[in-house]
């Protein structure tokens, strides 16, 4: 047992090097004053200096960021309705393939979602007139779209886990279905969709395959604008780029963790006062 958990250990411990070395590497050298990526050539912060005045990069970071806020939103909402449904409503018309659409773009290949959504958009625009060409509007579609289900697959889970009876108790005291979701089941929930906010808001900014089919002149993304700048070699601007996204991703990690931990100790004490009034009063 002693030799398994130390192999268990290395295991882990090469796991992780292999997966966070590069983004190390990548953090160390984006205060390189050397222009070559790779060779060290003392400590500096120009890169991130250049990186200010460079206004191609900040438009699409903010472009980026906008679409990546806007379709988070509207993924976490048809989400948590989603996974609400598919969790509470066990018999109805249609839920096998109700459930298959909703989980269908986890295992579709990126490439095909993007011709396919291309190909919606073309014949909308033929047939009704909208949207009329690519732009804001049809990046934020598909990333809806394919992040919604991200977002159901983390709000069914916690709906399962999810104690019915705290829902039961409030109908039977006389809360409508609306109150109780509102007042007792989304207070419980909102760890869980903090995550998928999260998670939808990670993936739709870092999406570069799906963009490229549905976006349109005028319309560059941060990873499209990146991918251009590696394809005519490495800039260093990119690395102080990285590293800032690194800061903002890791910071919102830590605050949501806290926060979640707070939720979940609060509701550990709200139960536990409950019981122990429920217990009095008997």
């Amino acid at each position: 047992m002693h030799r398994q958990s130390w192999f268990i250990l290395l295991v882990l411990t090469l796991g992780f090097i292999f997966l966070y070395a590069p983004i190390v590497s990548l953090v160390i050298f984006s205060f390189n004053a050397s222009k070559l990526v790779t060779v060290w050539g003392g400590f500096s912060t120009k890169w991130y200096g250049a990186l200010v005045q460079d206004q191609q990069i900040l438009d699409a970071a903010m472009f980026s960021l906008r679409i990546a806020a806007i379709s988070a939103t509207l993924a976490t909402i048809l989400g948590v309705m989603a996974g609400y449904v598919l969790v509470r409503f066990h018999k109805f018309r249609g839920r096998a393939a109700f459930s298959g659409m909703v989980t269908a773009p986890l295992v579709m290949p990126e490439v095909i979602t993007g011709i396919s959504l291309l190909l919606l958009f073309i014949s909308m625009e033929q047939l009704i007139g909208w949207p009329q060409g690519r732009g804001l509007t049809t990046i934020i579609i598909a990333h809806t779209t394919f992040t919604m289900s991200y977002s159901a697959v983390v709000m069914r889970s916690r709906f399962l886990s999810l104690d019915i009876s705290l829902e039961e108790a409030a109908m039977d005291l006389g809360a409508k279905p609306s109150k109780v979701f509102f007042v007792i089941t989304l207070p419980i929930v909102a760890p869980a969709v903090i995550s998928s906010w999260l998670l939808c808001f990670t993936i739709s900014l870092d999406d570069l395959v799906i963009t490229s089919f549905t976006n349109g002149p005028g319309t560059t993304t941060l990873p499209q604008v990146i991918f251009s700048k590696v394809r005519l070699g490495l800039d260093p601007k990119v690395n102080a780029l990285a590293t800032i996204i690194i800061s903002i991703v890791a910071t919102g990690v830590i605050i949501s963790s806290f926060y979640m931990r707070h939720k979940e100790h609060q509701r550990q004490r709200d139960e536990q006062m409950a019981i122990r009034a429920a217990s009095q009063m008997a």
